[in-house]
């Protein structure tokens, strides 16, 4: 969006649905609903080219602020290795509850697993957080 908005002249009095958009940070069924009632200005060149007045939008809207891009929060490292984890008959046993309960949670938990033939392993550091 960054990029449309630069390419945008500043002398240019009207400009196209998608630069709007870029531009203030308002959906195209807003800016097309604001086009009907006649709340804004447009013309329209012919078909897909119509052009919005730039100074009316910015009397309804503020120009949008360009926002840094939000880094990703980092994975966490777990240690699926059989002896840093819990298999699910051990969480079941240990726990006092059903198998089925804990693969439910596992799911709703996002906790990874490993399977290693018929075993599936969870890791300890969560299983515990997750039943203290």
């Amino acid at each position: 969006m960054s990029e449309l908005i630069s390419q945008i002249p500043e002398a240019r009095d009207y400009i196209t649905v998608p630069e709007a958009v870029a531009m203030f940070g308002i959906s195209r069924d807003t800016i097309y609903r604001l086009i009907r009632k006649g709340t804004i200005p447009c013309v329209n060149l012919g078909e897909r080219l119509t052009r919005i007045s730039k100074d009316e939008l910015s009397k309804m809207y503020p120009v949008r602020n360009m926002v840094a891009k939000e880094d990703k929060p980092i994975a966490k490292l777990y240690s699926l290795e059989p002896e840093d984890c819990y298999n699910i008959g051990e969480i079941a046993k240990k726990f006092h509850i059903n198998e089925g309960t804990v693969y439910s949670h596992i799911r709703k938990y996002s906790i990874p697993t490993r399977q290693i033939g018929n075993y599936v392993y969870a890791p300890k550091s969560e299983i515990d957080k997750l039943y203290k």
